[in-house]
């Protein structure tokens, strides 16, 4: 009885010990993505293309971050729109508007609200919720995504954690650690939105998804394109940069 309740015990420890590996091994597949994707200092010059059943919009931008806390984009083209820019610090976002010479302070009520009339939201751009530290992390396996072998990663929302999904499902390449697939489901698990990442190139001397697809899932002929055609990590910034006076007159 004594050596039944032994191993018992043993596989009860060696069960708990194997998830607790795993979890520990799924956030830090998502930690050793998202530095390599964002770095610590990063400046990128990039193409919008807003695509809709009838029509179809490109807008081009520049942009500065330093690590999560810190970003700044500056609309570059098209004419209309040019000067335009966003200052995130922290979980506070920023809108510079050069037409009217006012600077915004985007309220919550916006961050779902459509970035540039875009399939991207605000909350996309101040990324109000960290997929590494207000969700669970799962490894759920191995599954093929572009003729890439990836961990497939279940995340969900903490109990206490203020996130507008209730689930998310990463796609991260085994060998170079590549976000090239990321689905995004709301409180009732209905699948609202799937990024692919495309175009895998040297970036700023690492080898990255040059384009991001956002496709809603609920809206056939529309999705919104992201292509990073410079990135340099080697940027020098420092948190000075990222001033409202900054906004105003960075270009």
């Amino acid at each position: 009885m004594k050596k039944i309740l032994s191993i018992s015990l043993l596989i009860f420890f060696a069960v708990a010990t194997l998830s607790q590996i795993k979890a520990q091994n799924a956030t830090e597949i998502i930690n050793r993505a998202e530095n390599k994707f964002r770095g610590k200092k990063a400046y990128a010059e990039m193409k919008m293309t807003i695509i809709r059943p009838t029509w179809k919009r490109e807008i081009t931008m520049k942009s500065w971050s330093l690590g999560e806390d810190y970003s700044l984009v500056v609309i570059t083209a098209p004419a209309r729109d040019k000067g335009t820019a966003f200052l995130k610090r922290g979980r506070e976002l920023w809108n510079w508007q050069p037409t009217i010479e006012r600077t915004i302070k985007m309220p919550p009520s916006m961050m779902m609200q459509s970035w540039m009339g875009s399939d991207f939201t605000n909350d996309d751009l101040v990324r109000e919720s960290s997929l590494k530290n207000d969700f669970t992390h799962k490894l759920a396996g191995k599954e093929e995504v572009a003729g890439r072998s990836c961990y497939k990663i279940v995340l969900t929302p903490k109990p206490d954690a203020a996130v507008v999904w209730g689930k998310v499902i990463m796609w991260i390449d085994v060998k170079d650690y590549l976000e090239m697939k990321v689905e995004f489901y709301d409180e009732d698990e209905f699948l609202v939105n799937t990024i692919y990442g495309k175009d895998i190139k040297m970036l700023g001397g690492r080898l990255l998804p040059s384009v991001m697809e956002l496709i809603p899932a609920d809206k056939p002929g529309q999705k919104t394109i992201i292509e990073y055609l410079a990135l340099d990590f080697n940027v020098k910034v420092d948190e000075r940069f990222f001033s409202l006076q900054n906004l105003r007159r960075v270009r």
